[in-house]
């Protein structure tokens, strides 16, 4: 009698376990498709999608309701807005700028965005909260705009900004191997294992690399601003040690 009722405790705590890890994986294969087809998102905004796309980079990242994150050069708010339905009322959204946009402030002030707070200031005194409580921070398609000094100063600001565990997105146009800073005036696009060397210097491992954005026929030689959504794409994360 001992032995079948100590089966059934341990099919029962066996069952209990499986279906509580379902559930994590569940949480951790957040489904975006919803906010990507929400109606308000400007139709500008939605063309860039299929290039962009955020649904994969976001799921790559682990993403999902109630996390604290931060959208570094946030500029018109393309993932500002998408994090802030992603997180949802119990997260928050810091909307990193320089200077703020004048669409960007008014985007804002709609109460859909409520969980967003709007940061302006020079990147390399990046004014976010130093008490290691972000979940995420991400910078989509502008480091390369910034200068190594300002980078390096920016990356240890959200080093600080970061939980343990946090995670580190950079999102850029891959310029060709070993050429560092050379094409990121020129072409706009920058050296991938640059990006690798000052980020993991300034505290950071790197964890992971998606391959969503990869266009293996891009040769690298073009100017991204001149010929769009045609370039090669790198996806690193970064996390806090």
């Amino acid at each position: 009698m001992l032995n079948v009722f100590s089966q059934r405790v341990f099919l029962f705590a066996l069952i209990s376990i499986l279906a509580l890890a379902g559930c994590a994986t569940t949480r951790s294969q957040q489904d975006f498709s919803s906010i990507m087809a929400d109606k308000e998102r400007p139709d500008t905004e939605k063309a860039l999608d299929s290039t962009r796309k955020p649904n994969e980079v976001l799921a790559f990242y682990g993403v999902k309701s109630g996390d604290k994150v931060a959208d570094i050069f946030a500029a018109r708010g393309y993932y500002t807005a998408i994090l802030s339905q992603a997180v949802g009322p119990g997260g928050m959204v810091y909307a990193v700028v320089p200077a703020s946009r004048p669409e960007l402030t008014e985007r804002m002030k709609n109460p859909k965005f409520a969980n967003v707070r709007l940061v302006e200031g020079p990147l390399d005194k990046l004014a976010l909260p130093q008490d290691g409580s972000l979940d995420f921070a991400l910078i989509h398609l502008n480091y390369h705009d910034l200068s190594p000094e300002v980078r390096i100063a920016m990356n240890k600001r959200i080093l600080g900004a970061l939980k343990r565990g946090g995670v580190y997105g950079v999102v850029d146009h891959s310029a060709k191997e070993g050429s560092g800073n050379e094409a990121v005036k020129t072409l706009h696009r920058i050296d991938k294992l640059l990006v690798i060397k000052e980020v993991t210097g300034s505290g950071f491992k790197l964890a992971k690399e998606g391959t969503m954005l990869s266009r293996p026929e891009d040769k690298r030689d073009f100017n991204v601003n001149k010929e769009r959504n045609l370039s090669d794409r790198f996806v690193l994360a970064f996390q806090k040690p």
